[in-house]
């Protein structure tokens, strides 16, 4: 019976609060809550950090940049808040190329920047949901 998640597989979902740090990135905000639903039930705190990198590939002789690629490195930690200890951590990074169209403000231009952020995100977000669904999460990973 689907329950109204996203991924009805996840283990996290409805059982996990989490906060976040790093580079603000609203569509992260946005689309987290889908994946992870409220916090039912307390068990597990994850913890989301980001970063971003612009890496100008094509520079024009004006000096204007007309090709950036982008990569966001979001790093997911999950506690266990009765073991008190992590139970995964991992680094996904996501890629992706933007060519503005003018120098000036461009509605069209920024719309499609948006669009590549949301998108890179939400699939940033489905590999974590999808790593974790596949692991092992009832173990710590440093039983030491």
């Amino acid at each position: 019976m689907y329950d109204g998640s996203i991924n009805p597989e996840n283990p996290l979902y409805n059982k996990s609060i989490y906060e976040f740090s790093g580079k603000d990135i609203p569509f992260l905000y946005k689309h987290v809550a889908g994946y992870l639903g409220g916090a039912n039930e307390e068990l597990y705190l994850i913890s989301i950090s980001t970063s971003e990198k612009k890496i100008k590939r094509a520079v024009q002789s004006n000096q204007a940049v007309s090709k950036l690629d982008y990569e966001l490195d979001i790093s997911y930690q999950v506690k266990d808040m009765s073991k008190k200890c992590i139970i995964f951590n991992k680094n996904i990074v996501s890629k992706f190329s933007y060519t503005p169209k003018s120098a000036g403000y461009n509605f069209g231009s920024d719309k499609s920047l948006d669009k590549m952020y949301e998108d890179a995100t939400q699939n940033n977000l489905r590999d974590f949901i999808n790593l974790v669904s596949k692991n092992n999460i009832s173990d710590c990973l440093n039983e030491s």
